[in-house]
């Protein structure tokens, strides 16, 4: 049975949401009834404040960066080299900034390749994932085994940070 992912589901902490994400379904409704449906494979986890890699590091709440203190379930999406649209779930409760970042899904890997795919641009910020009708998640009640990481691409947080084992990749049988 499949179901809407609600949004208690999304307040909690983001190191039990980043592997309980894999084998969900991430959906996205381009508004000419066109429906396409993912099964999330890879994500990556950034804790708040404390963690250097995350964006909201040593307190740095910016413009950019604010969707991050607001409650669990909302988007948070940004350009990285001025190219690549990233796509985050926001985790948590409200004033605890954490974020999931979708690295991969069912046969795209990348997260600038998993935006494309979804269609995702700037205008998904802040986007509502249990009220959005363009974007969603879905509950298939299917676990995926994973394995944990180390993160990808941040080494300006220092040894300490960037070898955290945060990122969840499912393993194919």
């Amino acid at each position: 049975m499949t179901k809407r992912i609600e949004k208690d589901f999304l307040t909690g902490d983001v190191l039990d949401l980043a592997p309980a994400l894999l084998g969900m379904q991430i959906v996205r409704h381009d508004g000419t009834g066109n429906l396409s449906t993912f099964t999330i494979t890879e994500t990556e986890a950034y804790r708040g404040e404390e963690d250097l890699a995350c964006h909201v590091s040593r307190g740095r709440r910016t413009t950019r960066t604010e969707i991050m203190y607001q409650e669990g379930g909302v988007l948070y999406v940004y350009l990285v080299y001025g190219m690549h649209w990233m796509l985050n779930i926001v985790t948590g409760r409200e004033e605890e900034p954490q974020a999931v970042l979708l690295r991969g899904v069912q046969g795209v890997q990348g997260p600038g390749r998993v935006t494309k795919a979804l269609g995702i641009d700037k205008s998904f910020k802040g986007e509502d994932l249990t009220l959005s009708p363009r974007i969603w998640l879905q509950n298939r009640g299917i676990s995926l085994p994973y394995k944990a990481a180390p993160r990808i691409g941040i080494d300006y947080a220092g040894p300490v940070w960037k070898n955290k084992p945060w990122r969840f990749v499912a393993i194919s049988s």
